[in-house]
């Protein structure tokens, strides 16, 4: 009877060890972060939003998507090379023991991705609304002078008229609203230093690396992973030759493919180089009048930079 006991013990201490194992692995918990990239730094981000801030963790398991059609039903893949400062973005993830969020889905707005890497190129839509507005309002009012010489003739288009300037100026208020709101939500890109950069310069129409500019780059790769929470910025050019539309596509060809030389044969992760800008033929260094100054135009730039927190600075 007491080796009965003795066995059924062991058995209770034995189930009772497994359970408590368990509820230990168990211990980190599902989190959800909503809010801003504020920062970037090598394979973390700091998303501040209405809850605070949260420090995320990125891994080579970490999936981006951003959910587009009816009901965010339609989900569309993306590189982490998307999470760039700016960024509105949800986190899904787990906790882990320094209190971070080891990411496992995080969700993008595709209409924000869009005005984020065009106010990271330097380019301020709403700025040229502000004043496409501006003329329709003082279009507007000279209409209503005009209709007001015949009143009982034109009542009707006056009240249009109205009606189109008081909804200008609230697209003026909201416009300018969105200024504020991006120069502040970018101020964080004043953040980094330029640890190491490089040009590429391509031929006319290409997106062909030359092999003196393949070692330039193998050069940067490797100072950059020297470094300690380093990100890659890469930015495509062309030069004026064509049509707009094309140059803006032949420039963000030329620096996607720089961003996968460096990630093929530089080894950068994916997840240290921040979205590719495409600038097309704005952004010139050089005149497009002369065959040297489109040359200069025909570029890719790419940047090293390391957070000022982080290099001390």
């Amino acid at each position: 009877m007491k080796i009965n006991l003795v066995i059924m013990g062991a058995l209770l201490l034995g189930t009772c060890a497994m359970a408590c194992a368990r509820t230990s692995a168990a211990g980190d918990e599902d989190r959800e972060v909503k809010g801003m990239i504020k920062s970037r730094t090598g394979e973390t981000l700091v998303v501040t939003g209405s809850g605070g801030g949260a420090v995320v963790v990125l891994t080579e398991h970490t999936r981006v998507k951003d959910d587009r059609g009816l009901f965010g039903l339609d989900k569309q893949a993306l590189a982490p090379a998307v999470l760039i400062p700016g960024l509105k973005v949800r986190v899904n993830g787990i906790g882990d023991s320094k209190g971070r969020v080891v990411a496992k889905v995080i969700t993008v707005d595709g209409d924000d991705l869009e005005t984020a890497e065009m106010i990271q190129a330097g380019l301020h839509p709403t700025a040229e609304q502000v004043a496409t507005n501006v003329e329709n309002i003082e279009r507007n009012k000279k209409n209503t002078e005009a209709n007001q010489r015949d009143i009982a003739v034109h009542n009707q288009k006056i009240s249009a008229n109205e009606a189109s300037i008081a909804a200008n100026r609230q697209q003026i208020a909201e416009s300018m609203k969105d200024i504020e709101e991006n120069t502040n939500r970018f101020t964080a890109l004043a953040e980094y230093d330029v640890k190491a950069q490089a040009t590429v310069k391509f031929d006319v129409g290409s997106t062909k690396i030359s092999p003196s500019s393949e070692q330039e780059l193998k050069k940067l790769a490797a100072t950059a992973k020297g470094l300690t929470g380093y990100i890659v910025e890469v930015t495509g050019y062309a030069d004026s030759t064509g049509d707009a539309a094309m140059n803006t596509k032949l420039s963000e060809s030329r620096a996607k493919a720089v961003s996968t030389f460096l990630m093929q044969q530089g080894g950068i992760p994916v997840r240290h180089i921040i979205a590719p800008g495409a600038m097309g033929e704005y952004g010139a260094t050089a005149s497009n009048e002369t065959k040297a100054g489109r040359a200069d135009n025909r570029r890719v730039e790419v940047k090293v930079l390391v957070n000022k927190g982080i290099s001390g600075e």
